[in-house]
């Protein structure tokens, strides 16, 4: 499992220094060098942001590697907007250039124009000096677009965005049309205008205590970093300050897992009991099966499904780590019926999903999914969540459970589900939705079902 970078630094940062000015025997930055390979991977290979950044960073302190990630990242979320003013700038079509030239404009452009924690003569020296790294030339071209993009000015050239209709909200707040519009739908133009705005800021980032070993308070006393808490959650943790996850021995100690406070809801919402017997399918990679775990202070039974071996032994390695002994973790199918064992107290459904209320988090993501993925993900959404309800007691609970924002996968997908299944029932409180220009977490959406 890749290490967890988490944290963001602030706006300014060290840049090299500049004695006499930048030159061609000037090495670029480590942070951007990182942040380049990153992006090419990502854009070049179709890598995943998060796995090609763990690749690039392993040589990096972490400060670098923060600074790495906010480089890459916010390069690839903001792409589309980045690639439509580089047509501007450029006067041709990004198509047209060479995918090289391409990544280095779109990373300094990117800090350019979004962080201005650096010089700009520093930025337009290091990125000339990674385009020519790829040997094709084009780098005069890479400094004479930077350079035409300082010349305008940020503020200008940011000026000629605007998010009146879906297609300009696009491009301005760098989404997918698709995506634009079904916001725009499902949400109203104000909500999805905020909403796609946020999904290109730093997310929150949030600890759960492991309450099986300690709880948040003490916890907060042991991290090198200022934390502050949440009345709902009294297991999680929200840093105000970078902190490199796994090179604590904090997390070695299984004293805590990096999770969304959404996801910590989720868990909440099943409430299981100590003693009781539970399910939780789908459960890699196993924070909410630690998390069901400790609410059940690691007495009775937690049965966690995975399908895919590999995510089935790194679930197993989680909950070892968590100390969480009432996991038994099972390799098999989530949405094949359970049939000749007893059924459960209570029952977790936490499908695979578009993961559209996680785009702060996973920069390349909103280039992967496409309309056609979710019509799919609906089909395999609504048969596991049929074999969790055949695994509940009468009298039992089933909590399904998403982490995107998308009526087809989530109230449609109840609703379908209640049409069919007349034996549950939707609690008195309805479901509940997070968003993260509301709620500054991950967007989820919970449905409690009572089994009657």
């Amino acid at each position: 499992m890749p290490p967890i970078y988490v944290g963001m630094p602030a706006r300014g940062w060290r840049s090299r220094p500049q004695a006499g000015g930048p030159g061609p025997s000037v090495s670029p930055v480590s942070a951007r060098v990182c942040a380049y390979a990153v992006v090419r991977r990502v854009f070049e290979r179709g890598a995943y942001a998060d796995r090609a950044l763990h690749a690039e960073a392993r040589e990096l302190d972490a400060r670098d590697r923060a600074l790495a990630m906010r480089l890459a990242y916010g390069a690839v979320q903001r792409s589309g907007t980045l690639d439509h003013l580089i047509e501007r700038l450029a006067d041709r079509p990004v198509a047209r250039l060479d995918p090289p030239v391409l990544a280095a404009l779109r990373l300094g452009l990117y800090e350019l124009l979004y962080l201005r924690g650096a010089p700009d003569h520093a930025v337009v020296a290091d990125t000339v000096e990674l385009a020519k790294t790829s040997g094709r030339g084009g780098h005069g071209l890479v400094n004479a677009i930077l350079r035409r993009a300082i010349r305008e000015g940020p503020a200008t050239l940011l000026a000629t965005l605007d998010d009146r209709t879906p297609e300009h909200a696009a491009i301005m707040h760098s989404h997918p049309e698709w995506i634009a519009r079904l916001w725009w739908q499902e949400l109203g133009p104000e909500e999805a205008r905020a909403l796609m705005a946020a999904d290109n800021e730093p997310g929150e980032v949030a600890l759960r205590a492991n309450t099986l070993v300690t709880d948040a308070a003490a916890l907060a006393g042991e991290l090198p970093v200022a934390t502050h808490g949440d009345p709902l959650l009294p297991e999680a943790l929200v840093l105000d300050g970078p902190f490199d996850a796994h090179s604590s021995s904090l997390w070695r100690s299984g004293a805590f897992i990096a999770q969304s406070r959404a996801a910590m809801l989720v868990a909440r919402a099943l409430d299981p009991q100590a003693g009781e017997r539970v399910l939780d399918l789908c459960a890699a990679p196993g924070g909410k099966s630690t998390h069901l775990a400790a609410l059940m202070q690691g007495q009775g039974e937690l049965v966690a499904i995975e399908r895919n071996p590999r995510r089935a032994a790194e679930l197993q390695q989680t909950a070892r780590r968590l100390h969480a002994t009432n996991v038994r973790v099972e390799l098999a199918d989530a949405a094949i019926t359970r049939s000749g064992e007893a059924p459960f107290d209570r029952v977790l459904v936490d499908p695979p999903c578009s993961g559209l209320g996680t785009l702060q988090a996973r920069a390349d993501l909103r280039w992967r999914v496409t309309p056609q993925g979710i019509t799919e993900m609906t089909s395999v959404q609504a048969g596991i969540l049929a074999a969790g309800a055949a695994a509940v007691r009468p009298g039992g609970v089933l909590v399904y459970s998403t982490c995107t924002i998308s009526q087809a996968e989530n109230q449609s997908q109840i609703a379908a589900f209640l049409e069919a299944h007349p034996d549950f029932a939707l609690g008195a409180e309805g479901p509940v939705m997070t968003f993260p220009h509301r709620d500054h977490t991950a967007g989820f959406f919970i449905a409690r079902l009572h089994r009657s």
